[in-house]
């Protein structure tokens, strides 16, 4: 900043007074225009008397307040401690003084706002252009970040973008009198920011793109102001000119002649500066890369067409909106449709929209089905102020693609829907409509009604009258809670010539009243449209109560009566006997309303009776149990009434039982209707209220036992009777539970829920699919509730009810899965159409989440998941998500046990791939290949915090290798194990191991290699190649190369594994798995002497302008030079002093022979590798030369390209196609190239070529 000269002088009144005009005072010659010319230059007694002025009390042309001494304006306006408007009257004032300094203090402004450093000097602004000023700026410009403010978060800059939109807004009008007249303020503004648009910094663009659009805006008031006095001058000019010759005055007409004179050549020159910011900056940026920058101009454009609509709301200008409608971006797409809410929302500008609306209404249409929710809710509001527009413009087909939101699981979504659906359907009124009665079955409202019925009816992709309730709610709840229509259209006659209503409508209009109930009660979405419940208010709560008053006044007497009529309907009554639910129950005593409750209670009895549908009979239960409240008074007349009618049920339920069973009797089809239909009421009961009083599990057990005997038992009679004795067996336990009860009930618990179990297990092998279902999910709930866990919080006492299931009916249960859950569906013959098929699929799921419950809480061994585990591939799309949970859990549970059942999964899957294609498989096929994909899978759940898992993926690999070399080669002596190459598959998780446990397992892997093995080098040996080199990427340790293991990398691995090794004890028992014995595992294995022969293929370095190094006495040989014998036999001597004579033989025979094997293999290759060395030496110098190497990676086949990254990460040497220089600053850099900047650094590559999106 530019800081003005601060001389001290004694400021004077006369000298004030004759610059204390502001640009807003004008008072006679208001909008006057002072003379255009050119920028003359001020002499210096101007100059002098205005730096006087300047030097009193004010620093950078501000005054010296709240502590704002020497702020720059950026400065002044990003804190935002003074106002806007003395800060801009400051400025205006220092620019009536000298307007060059104010003019470069407002240009440093702009630039200190993009986030730039550097400054505009005086010199720059007198002797350079824009251009060179922008391109000067841009070098000086920070790249370190790239936040600039606009871009930064925080209240701060939040508050900052606000500033500076009100600055210039402020600063226009402040100014729009005289100064934006004078050619020269808004003309070098207007240029330096259009300049600056352009640039291909992000923080220049997005910056000049914002200050011009609110520029523009702020013109746009200028002009709006301007024609407003055009008019009013042009009137006055008319009324004047109309008066009599005697009364005219001609003075006012030549007055008003030249107002209007001024004010049209303003009005032309505000035009030229907004033409000049609109084909400027606009044209170019409302289709910048950027979607912020996008955002701005279509929310500035939407402003100037509603502000001044006479100039802007054209197709010229809408085009821009509508095209931009079709961007790739969210945030864009909803600005647009903002935008043109605040156009449609006045009637008024609805005329000039209508070719818009034709040309562009399809693409909102489509927008209702956004991908953004956002976006697709602003488009349905649009949509409403156009159907409120003119309804003739939607057509039915564009009205019914809104309808069908309302049952959007996303509420805003359906929210917007339903107030399009009211309006469309429900909003109008006809001349008949006004006579209508207030209440009943000819009111108003009776008629939206029905409306709203057919509309649900015609609904076909939806059946869910909950969603569409709470769509409508917000803007229609009061026609949903008038409960006195809506009996009076079910109970009321109709009048003669009314329709009355069908059964299908009747059914919707009761299943409608329903969910409003609900939802008056419950004041919350349905489930699946809301997080969570929202709390209330107290003015809520109030009318929460209220209506449940009033709801409990109307039904209670309704109800009975709308039973008694559609009391053999089952889905009627059965949503009718749900409303109890909802009642207040002090009402039927203070109301005096007993009588009514006496006839609801009958009511449900004879429905008792008359239905044996499952979801009427678990509604009555329901019923009785809401009403069955011992807090209220009513309790001892629906307990009686409850008894009496459980009494009978169960009597009529032994009586026909013993008749049923009957020996050498055969029971026929009546009998068993008989029995199946009491058993299905008491059931039902059973599941809300305790019958434990009449002891139906003996009568149950001897049901469910003479049906394993006879075998020919109807399967809903042995379905229910499962479920009532599990029900039996649940409240026993919560009896037991409360400690009311003496130890022989607990006895007697404790062989109930045996004998049950074993029934239950024996039903596993039922002939009906249906019974086979039902006991395996009875079996798995009796298994989880009666597991070890129900000691837990201080319940000892219940230790005795414990029941874990043995290895037998663990067998069982994990055979039931794999044989009634993992089948295609093809396979099931049941399944024809596509609703059987979600159905069966979805009652397979809940049969693996019923025995994947066992899993995660410790029910069954871990082991069992196994099985499990393996079909996560193969049944991804149907059970992905319950098999990921599982492992998710089971990893909680025991991370070591965890990596074992995985890893047995893969190994069971190796093991049928080769019952299936023989040991001579080739390893591409597809069974292979999805094996590998399943443990890269596996591998990807572990996660990345390597030290969490550490113990269970060494585990992990053990099992693995060990399964590895278990089976002998087919071929005999001499051939690859039988299991070898699953090994690659075992690769897969190697980059879950940390670095010294990549070592610790490589040693474990030599344990099981022969001297034969690490010779070989055909294909059916690959899978232990990749196997090992897998193990030995990124390790730093002397399996790399002689000179690498000299390396510093190296000695801090030594140093590791000898701190670690030493820390560690060696377990006693080797078989252990657990978390202890993995760590003495990993030590043991570290601390084990190393072993030459397995050591990675020798890497080949270069040898030229040095002598090969000496490998240390410590680590094991490897031949990879051309060396004397003295020279290869010297570390082996070493070694002789720490290992047996015998062994170092061998281990120099070895590696002997490997490395003369490699050596010639690669002769080719590392001469080729040693001639490119060498020019890179030469090239950059002998120093460099000194520690570099060029390790050759091992031409095998890598299991991943993962891999492939590590390795070069692992190896230690200078790249030789790349030479970069150190990295400069923005002056030292711009010595290198012609470029002034580095766009990739601030901005996306794809500015540089900006496109429409």
């Amino acid at each position: 900043m530019i800081a003005a000269q601060d001389t001290k002088a004694d400021f004077h009144q006369e000298g004030h007074s004759q610059f204390s005009d502001t640009d807003l005072e004008d008072l006679e010659g208001r909008n006057a225009k002072p003379a255009k010319g050119k920028r003359g230059k001020k002499t210096p007694i101007q100059k002098t008397k205005a730096s006087e002025l300047r030097g009193q009390g004010r620093v950078n042309g501000h005054h010296q307040e709240n502590g704002m001494e020497n702020l720059s304006l950026f400065e002044i306006v990003k804190l935002g401690k003074s106002a806007t408007q003395s800060v801009v009257d400051d400025w205006i004032e220092s620019y009536k003084m000298d307007r060059d300094t104010a003019l470069l203090e407002l240009i440093n402004f702009f630039i200190h706002c993009s986030g730039c450093k550097g400054a505009v000097s005086s010199e720059m602004f007198s002797h350079m252009q824009n251009s060179e000023i922008i391109r000067k700026m841009t070098e000086e410009f920070d790249e370190d970040s790239g936040d600039y403010p606009l871009a930064m978060a925080g209240p701060l800059w939040k508050k900052f973008k606000q500033n500076l939109c009100e600055f210039i807004m402020v600063l226009v009008r402040q100014c729009q009198y005289s100064i934006i007249y004078d050619e020269y303020m808004m003309d070098t503004l207007i240029s330096l920011l259009t300049g600056l648009s352009d640039s291909q910094v992000r923080a220049f663009r997005h910056t000049s793109t914002l200050a011009a659009m609110k520029l523009m805006t702020a013109l746009v008031n200028v002009a709006l102001n301007l024609s407003i006095n055009m008019d009013n001058t042009q009137r006055q000019y008319e009324t004047e000119r109309n008066k009599s010759i005697g009364k005219r005055a001609n003075e006012r007409l030549e007055l008003l002649l030249q107002k209007r004179k001024e004010l049209q050549e303003n009005q032309d020159e505000i035009e030229n500066m907004m033409n000049a910011i609109f084909k400027g900056v606009f044209i170019h940026r409302y289709r910048d890369v950027i979607a912020e920058i996008r955002v701005v101009c279509i929310e500035e454009i939407g402003m100037w067409m509603k502000l001044y609509s006479d100039a802007f709301l054209n197709d010229s200008y809408l085009k821009y909106v509508g095209w931009t409608m079709y961007d790739k971006q969210g945030e864009v797409r909803l600005k647009c449709l903002t935008a043109l809410q605040g156009l449609y929302y006045s009637r008024e500008l609805n005329s000039r929209l209508e070719l818009f609306t034709s040309r562009f209404k399809d693409r909102i249409v489509s927008m209702t089905l956004d991908k953004e929710c956002d976006v697709a809710v602003q488009a349905i509001k649009l949509l409403t102020l156009v159907l409120q527009s003119s309804e003739e413009i939607l057509t039915a087909e564009d009205c019914e693609s809104v309808y069908h939101l309302v049952y959007s699981a996303h509420r805003p979504v359906a929210v917007a829907a339903g107030e399009f659906l009211y309006k469309k359907l429900f909003s109008h009124h006809g001349p008949d409509d006004e006579g209508r009665p207030r209440r009943g079955r000819q009111c108003l409202n009776a008629n939206l009604i029905r409306t709203t019925v057919l509309f649900f009816l015609e609904s076909e992709l939806h059946e869910h009258g909950a969603y569409l309730v709470d769509s409508l709610w917000d803007c229609a709840s009061e026609l949903l809670k008038d409960w006195e229509s809506m009996i009076s259209l079910l109970l009321d006659e109709p009048y003669p010539g009314e329709e009355a209503l069908t059964d299908a409508q009747e059914a919707a209009l009761v299943e409608i009243m329903l969910c409003a109930v609900r939802q008056t009660c419950e004041c919350h979405p349905p489930i699946g449209r809301s997080s969570g419940r929202r709390v209330l208010t107290a003015k809520e709560k109030k009318t929460q109560l209220d209506d449940r008053t009033k709801i409990t006044e109307t039904f209670a007497v309704a109800l009975p009566l709308l039973l008694a009529k559609y009391s053999v309907d089952p889905e009627k009554v059965t949503n009718l006997l749900q409303f109890p639910q909802y009642f207040d129950l002090e009402i039927y005593t203070t109301g005096r309303l007993e009588k009514h409750l006496d006839a609801l209670l009958r009511q449900v009895r004879d429905v008792v009776e008359k239905h044996t549908e499952t979801d009427v009979l678990e509604a009555c239960s329901m019923t009785f149990h809401a009403l069955c409240n011992d807090e209220f008074t009513i309790y001892n007349r629906v307990d009686i009434v409850r008894s009496q009618m459980i009494d009978e049920q169960i009597d009529k339920f032994h009586r026909l039982l013993e008749d049923f069973l009957q020996e050498g009797e055969e029971p026929d089809e009546d009998d068993a209707y008989r029995v199946l239909s009491t058993l299905k009421r008491i059931t039902a009961f059973h599941n809300a209220h305790d019958l434990t009083k009449w002891d139906l599990f003996t009568s149950n057990y001897k049901l469910l036992n003479a049906g394993l005997q006879n075998g020919d038992m109807p399967e809903q009679i042995v379905a229910h009777a499962l479920q009532c004795t599990h029900y039996v067996i649940l409240w026993h336990l919560a009896k037991v539970s409360e400690g009311t009860t003496n130890k022989d009930h607990l006895v007697l618990l404790r062989r109930q829920v045996r004998a049950f179990c074993l029934m239950c297990q024996s039903y596993l092998n039922s002939i009906s699919t249906a019974v086979k279902e039902q006991a395996f999910t009875i079996l798995c709930d009796a298994l989880l509730i009666f597991s070890y866990q129900i000691v837990s919080s201080g319940r000892e006492n219940l230790e005795p009810l414990v029941f874990s299931p043995d290895a037998s009916l663990q067998n069982e249960l994990i055979n039931f899965i794999l044989d009634r859950v993992f089948v295609e569906q093809d396979e099931d013959s049941s399944t024809d159409d596509e609703a059987s098929k979600i159905e069966a699929l979805h009652r397979r799921r809940n049969l693996l989440a019923a025995f994947c419950k066992l899993i995660i809480y410790n029910v069954v061994e871990m082991k069992i998941a196994a099985d499990v585990f393996k079909q996560y591939m193969r049944y991804y799309n149907d059970y992905g998500d319950i098999i990921k949970e599982t492992m998710s859990k089971a990893r909680q549970i025991d991370k070591i046990q965890c990596a074992k059942t995985l890893i047995l999964s893969l190994q069971q899957l190796f093991n049928e791939m080769l019952s299936d294609l023989g040991c001579n498989f080739d390893r591409s096929t597809s069974a292979f290949c999805g094996i590998k994909e399943l443990a890269r899978r596996f591998s990807l759940t572990f996660g990345l915090d390597q030290l969490k898992t550490r113990e269970a993926i060494a585990m992990l690999h053990k099992d693995g290798i060990e399964f590895a070399f278990k089976e002998r080669s087919p071929q005999g002596e001499g051939g690859p194990p039988l299991n070898l190459a699953f090994l690659d598959i075992l690769s897969e998780f190697s980059s879950k191991l940390l670095r010294q446990d990549k070592k610790t397992v490589h040693l474990y892997l030599e344990r099981f290699m022969t001297f034969q093995m690490a010779l070989q080098r055909d294909d059916c040996w690959l899978p232990l190649i990749s196997y090992r080199n897998s193990l030995q990427m990124g390790t730093d340790d002397d399996t790399l190369s002689v000179i690498s293991g000299m390396s510093r990398s190296s000695t801090r691995s030594r140093k590791s594994r000898s701190t670690n090794a030493s820390k560690r004890k060696l377990p006693e028992d080797e078989s252990s798995c657990s978390s202890s014995d993995v760590s003495a595992w990993v030590g043991r294995i570290q601390a084990a002497p190393h072993t030459p022969m397995m050591m990675s293929s020798p890497h080949i370095v270069s040898t030229v302008l040095r002598e090969p190094k000496k490998p240390r006495p410590e680590q094991g040989y490897m031949g990879v030079y051309s060396m004397s014998n003295e020279a290869q036999q010297q570390p082996l001597q070493q070694q002789n002093l720490q290992q047996p004579q015998q062994h170092m033989d061998y281990n120099s025979q070895v590696a002997w022979m490997m490395a003369q094997k490699q050596q010639q293999d690669r002769a080719n290759l590392q001469y080729g590798k040693m001639r490119g060395h060498t020019q890179h030496t030469i090239r950059r110098g002998s120093g460099l030369m000194e520690d570099d190497e060029e390790p050759i990676v091992e031409d095998v086949m890598m299991s991943s390209e993962e891999r492939l990254d590590d390795l070069n990460e692992g190896m230690d040497f200078d790249t030789m196609d790349i030479d970069l220089p150190p990295s400069k600053n923005r002056r030292e850099r711009s010595e290198l190239k012609p470029d002034y900047f580095d766009p990739s650094s601030i901005m996306d590559d794809s500015v540089l070529n900006v496109s429409m999106f």
